[in-house]
């Protein structure tokens, strides 16, 4: 350890002498209660230490000891189901350490339970080779996730002994015989959060992430692996969006990062998950879910690291194998933590003072998305599928932290103030928004469903498209210029609006759609249009076709509340469809 003594102390930002031996990056320990900070710019043997805590009361020439370490992370068993600060303090555990529900300064304690026992069953036995990656073990963590136990970075011989039992996570589960001699392996390991965890081969995404959400399964998908971008003004629905993605989408572990947004924002989360109940497991939704908090009220310095501290756990898990889904809430907030310690570093500021790294630091971060092949002789695949929200002042993403995402992901769900105010939900702009795995989801769609799911996404767009294209005449010449195929329409996008993409994430059954449901509600929306595309060509008036579809229009309007299982439901419209247009039909040739 290497000891200086501060001179300076301006917020979150220390600066200390002596420490030339020092080197960025290194974690020290500031002033006499030892408050945790990282060294992030070093000038001669001054270095300057952002500090996770609350600095009030620290003065020059009190101690600043640096550790000789990164800032790192605890992995293993006891991850899932917890809840965490920016820099993976406990916060159930905090608390009762505190004995209050508020933060105190200089308490340390350790990431993981050092007293939880946990069952560890060996997957590999004496005299076998072993090297990074490899699973040596599995421990059941939660009924939801079997947590596998690898050989860390660096490690790499023949097995000398391997124990079944239960186990600290400090506890020697495992000797390896390595060309320096023996290394003992527990079912902990650490990893500093700002460099990625290496993987064999990074590969292309391939396989669509369903989330349940209409909108975006239809419309906007993302794949495993990919990355999407959720901007939007105050009150649009970003983090409402993230919780419903968070909940329904297909993904074995969620690792939530509530990074600068309000405390009762993620009191929701708590309160909420653990009572939901995880359509794929039948357990309850926190057995798969790992949450960072560090909200407004929370160090600010701190909500820089907790966007690194949730990637790097959710590389962890992709590691074992898993699909895993980081929701980072929001991305902004954390872009201004790196503006607040950029100004105290008197550094040369960029776009509206931002940091000119500002789109570096946010293209590093997405980086670690991806699908992988995970070191190991398994040859697992695993997958991070990062989704941010972005929380542009006024809604304008022509401001840096919105374009500089928006260079680097490949999923932009625009979020849209007037939908919101209609209470439409989701409020994601049909118009705005773009995924650029458009194409290859509904292909792959189109293989799982049987189906032309493809030519259906495509008339819906187009319909969507034309309203747009027919409001503007009706804006200006009134809704009786229109034509009675054009006003046919615009009751179809209706339909599309308001019984498929608009969804009630309060209602059991509307709040999560299959994608065989959705092609059943698209694909009745659809024969309802050709249908009354027929009439109208067949010289019936807009007026006699509306007021005889007015059950029917009722009925679409209905579907979305329609249980999965209710299949021979969807058949019944269909039909009656068909019958309420025939007979449109018969009665329109007798008049003639």
């Amino acid at each position: 350890m290497k000891s200086g003594v501060i001179v300076k102390v301006s917020g979150p930002l220390v600066v200390a002498s002596g420490m030339e031996d020092a080197k960025i990056q290194d974690v020290c320990l500031v002033g006499h209660k030892k408050l945790v900070g990282e060294i992030i710019e070093m000038r001669g043997d001054m270095a300057s230490v952002q500090v996770y805590e609350e600095t009030s009361g620290i003065g020059p020439g009190e101690p600043l000891i640096s550790t000789g370490e990164a800032l790192s992370v605890e992995l293993g068993p006891g991850l899932i189901s917890n809840i965490f600060d920016g820099i993976q303090r406990p916060l159930d555990r905090f608390m009762q350490a505190a004995e209050s529900p508020f933060m105190k300064k200089g308490i340390s304690i350790p990431a993981l339970d050092r007293t939880k026992k946990w069952a560890f069953r060996p997957a590999v036995a004496a005299g076998d080779f072993v090297s990074h990656g490899d699973i040596i073990g599995t421990v059941q963590e939660t009924s939801a996730i079997v947590h596998k136990i690898m050989v860390p970075q660096g490690v790499s011989g023949t097995i000398v002994r391997i124990e079944e039992g239960e186990f600290t996570v400090e506890e020697t589960v495992a000797v390896v015989k390595t060309e320096t001699g023996e290394k003992n392996l527990t079912m902990m390991q650490k990893w500093p959060v700002r460099y990625p965890r290496p993987v064999a081969e990074k590969l292309v995404p391939s396989e669509p992430m369903t989330t349940g959400q209409r909108v975006i399964d239809t419309l906007f998908p993302v794949l495993k692996g990919g990355t999407a971008a959720i901007p939007g003004p105050f009150g649009a629905g970003k983090t409402v969006m993230q919780h419903q993605i968070a909940k329904w989408s297909d993904v074995d572990v969620v690792v939530y990062v509530g990074c600068g947004e309000r405390g009762n924002e993620m009191t929701d989360v708590v309160m909420e998950f653990p009572e939901l109940v995880d359509p794929r497991t039948g357990a309850s939704l926190m057995e798969r879910t790992i949450l960072v908090a560090n909200t407004s009220n929370m160090p600010v310095a701190a909500r820089e690291a907790s966007i690194y501290t949730g990637i790097t756990i959710a590389e962890y898990f992709r590691d074992m194998g898993y699909n895993v889904a980081i929701m980072a809430d929001s991305t902004s907030r954390w872009a201004e933590a790196l503006r607040e310690m950029s100004g105290r570093l008197q550094e040369m500021p960029g776009d509206e003072g931002y940091p000119a790294y500002l789109g570096s630091r946010i293209s590093s971060y997405y980086e670690r998305a991806g699908r992988v092949t995970a070191l190991g002789k398994d040859g697992r695949v695993g997958s991070i599928t990062a989704i941010s929200a972005v929380s542009p002042p006024g809604g304008d993403i022509s401001e840096p932290v919105t374009q500089n995402t928006l260079r680097v992901v490949k999923v932009f769900w625009a979020l849209d103030a007037t939908l919101a105010r209609r209470r439409h939900f989701p409020a994601i702009s049909w118009l705005t928004s773009y995924s650029l795995y458009s194409d290859q989801v509904r292909k792959v769609v189109d293989r799982y469903l049987s189906a032309d799911w493809s030519g259906l996404v495509q008339w819906a767009v187009d319909v969507l498209q034309e309203e747009a294209h027919l409001e503007e005449i009706v804006r200006l010449i009134g809704v009786d210029s229109l034509s009675a195929k054009d006003r046919i329409t615009l009751e179809v996008a209706k339909s599309l609006r308001e019984d498929y993409l608009q969804q009630n994430s309060f209602d059991s059954t509307d709040s999560y759609t299959s994608l065989s449901k959705q092609y059943k509600m698209l694909s009745l929306i659809r024969r309802f249009a050709d249908g009354a595309y027929r009439a109208e060509k067949a010289g019936l008036p807009f007026a006699e076709i509306y007021r005889s579809t007015a059950v029917l229009r009722e009925r679409l309007a209905r579907m979305k509340y329609i249980p999965e299982d209710k299949a021979e439901a969807f058949d019944e419209i269909a039909r009656e469809i068909d019958a309420v247009f025939a007979q449109l039909l018969d009665e329109g040739v007798a008049q003639e």
